[in-house]
This record gives structure tokens, C-alpha cells and sequence, in this order.
């Protein structure tokens, strides 16, 4: 298997999709942020000093998918039709999940992934004060279909 973001010289560039076809194209992305029962209950009560954490955070997730192009280097822009974050406490923190749709040429996994990494680091920003060795884990691709690669499913 060869990687598609490297020419025959070896270096790298943005891939051509122009004769690939236009598929509905969907990724979902999920990752995790560990922290301590105390600041699991600031977010729980809603008395961060931040404000709302979940709220915030799924904004910025969704800003991060709109703008992974500008982020990482070869991600082609692509008009997004979805994106969904579901943020939800767990026993050990938060729990995050992004969904991202497209009619394209190319897949939306980098968006997917995106949403959950920026979303994670926003839940960790607004509560930096009060924790700061608060874990951001198990960020992965959960789920992908479209394309010529057909669909993925992690176990």
C-alpha cells in the first residue's frame, strides 16, 4: 500500500480527487477527558468559573471541523452538510463524539477527528484552573463510510 499525500520524488502534496466520485461521505470520531470527581461535579452543577463546559466545547468542536483544512496541511476544504458533537459525563469525565457528513470527493475522518481533539482541549482549557492534570485519551476513528474504501467500523 502506497500513501497517497507523497509523490513519486516523496514529496508531499495535496492528493487529486477530481475523477473520484461524489459520494455521501460520513466519520465519527470519539475521545475522552479523565479528570476528578470534583471537577466532574463543576461541570455536573454547571459552576465552572468558565461557564458552561459541554456548550462551549461542542461549539469549538464544530468550529474545528469547519476549519481542519486550515489546520492540517494536505485535508482538502470541503462543504460540511453535518456536524454533530454529543458531549456526556461519565464515572471518569467527559465523553465526547463527533459526527461528520459530506457529499464529496473525499472523506471527512480529519473533520471527525478534529471536532473531537478541539472539543477535548476546550473541555480541558475552562477547567485548567481548578485541574491541571485533567487526561485527554482514546481520541480515534470510530466509523467511516463512502468512498471507494467502502465502510469501517472500529471494534
Amino acid at each position: 500500500m502506497s500513501l497517497t499525500h507523497f509523490d513519486a520524488k516523496g514529496d508531499a502534496h495535496m492528493v487529486d480527487v477530481t475523477d473520484k466520485e461524489v459520494t455521501t461521505r460520513t466519520a465519527t470520531a470519539r475521545g475522552s477527558v479523565v479528570m476528578s470527581e470534583e471537577t466532574r461535579a463543576l461541570v455536573r452543577d454547571g459552576t465552572a468559573k468558565k461557564g458552561d463546559v459541554l456548550a462551549v466545547a461542542r461549539l469549538a468542536g464544530i468550529m474545528a471541523a469547519k476549519k481542519t483544512a486550515d489546520l492540517i496541511p494536505l485535508c482538502h476544504p470541503l462543504p460540511l452538510s453535518k456536524v454533530s458533537l454529543d458531549l456526556d459525563l461519565s464515572a471518569s469525565g467527559v465523553e465526547i463524539s463527533a459526527t461528520v457528513r459530506t457529499s464529496g470527493r473525499t472523506g471527512v475522518e480529519m473533520e471527525a477527528l478534529s471536532a473531537v481533539t478541539v472539543a477535548a482541549l476546550t473541555v480541558y482549557d475552562m477547567l485548567k484552573a481548578v485541574q491541571k492534570d485533567m487526561q485527554i485519551t482514546d481520541i480515534r476513528l470510530t466509523y467511516k463510510d463512502g468512498g471507494k474504501s467502502g465502510r469501517f467500523e472500529a471494534e
